[in-house]
């Protein structure tokens, strides 16, 4: 199972420096992918969201690739109803070539009704959109010349260039947890990735159902991607009340041998949904020294 970390992207210490020495940190250490999220806003007054002084994903994604070499940049993911089809597959396509290759492109639809206000996108019929939306973006990659005529999208004969570098496409990895979600996943996506809020234990019970949809399109399962967001909590052992990926670096580490079992192919340590490194009351430098701790204590053979 491959490790990834998540660099700082939600709470005070979500800056640029603080993202460079992570995914720098990463890089040295092995792992095999670093990872950003996206939140638009937040609905005002809303102190318990456990998204805040969050960066755009791409922009953070872009500069990150600059500054490392050899680690894969994953993002986890961005919502098709607040873009285009022919601006997403622009960007991701030119940030595909300043990672020299290395773009994981997570797709999901969203779920906060204040974005999508914010964002002037419909919530309604939001899996058929996104299902139309991958095909649009697939299109214009191609780079054949032809339009496009969906229910949803449409234009005139047109190319767009430069197409990914990766060929044909970046790998697109599908969230959400609800079955057509998952079947979906299994029909059109390279692999599925996980929530924050999806329960470890569980997470088997959703691989089953991507499997059992990439099959039924004639796909092979074997070849799927199935990526966990590891939203850990570093605490003291031995808790009682212990919850899977919360406890010692030793008693999670254990965890991810059970995450393997189920079929997980890759997982990567998020820190972001942890109160104590990216709550209001967290300090900017006590979650950098932890998330340096982290790194060392789950980096690959560590």
């Amino acid at each position: 199972m491959l490790i990834g970390f998540a660099v700082p992207v939600s709470g005070g210490w979500s800056t640029p420096a603080n993202q460079v020495q992570v995914a720098q940190q990463a890089e040295e250490l092995g792992y095999h992918s670093i990872w950003t999220l996206q939140r638009l806003l937040n609905p005002a007054g809303d102190s318990g969201m456990p998204y805040r002084a969050v960066p755009d994903p791409l922009v953070t994604l872009a500069y990150l690739a600059g500054l490392t070499d050899r680690v894969r940049l994953g993002v986890a993911i961005v919502n098709v109803p607040f873009y285009s089809p022919a601006l997403l597959a622009k960007q991701a396509a030119t940030l595909d070539h300043v990672a020299s290759g290395r773009l994981d492109l997570g797709l999901g639809l969203g779920w906060m009704p204040e974005e999508f206000a914010a964002a002037g996108a419909p919530m309604e019929r939001r899996g058929a959109r996104a299902e139309e939306f991958i095909a649009a973006m697939r299109s214009l990659w191609a780079g054949a010349g032809e339009g496009f005529d969906g229910e949803f999208y449409r234009w005139p004969p047109v190319v767009m260039e430069p197409a990914p570098l990766q060929s044909p496409e970046p790998p697109i990895l599908l969230g959400g947890a609800a079955e057509p979600a998952l079947r979906r996943a299994g029909r059109l996506a390279a692999g599925w990735v996980s929530a924050s809020r999806a329960d470890p234990s569980s997470l088997g019970t959703s691989i089953a159902i991507v499997r059992e949809e990439a099959e039924k399109a004639g796909r092979d399962p074997a070849a799927l991607r199935f990526v966990c967001r590891a939203a850990v909590r570093v605490r003291e052992a031995a808790r009682r009340d212990r919850r899977p990926l919360t406890g010692s670096h030793d008693e999670i580490r254990a965890d991810f041998d059970d995450l393997a079992a189920q079929g997980v192919t890759e997982l990567f340590v998020d820190l972001n949904f942890d109160p104590e490194i990216s709550g209001a009351d967290a300090d900017p430098w006590d979650a950098l020294h932890r998330a340096r701790e982290a790194l060392h204590a789950f980096a690959p053979g560590a």
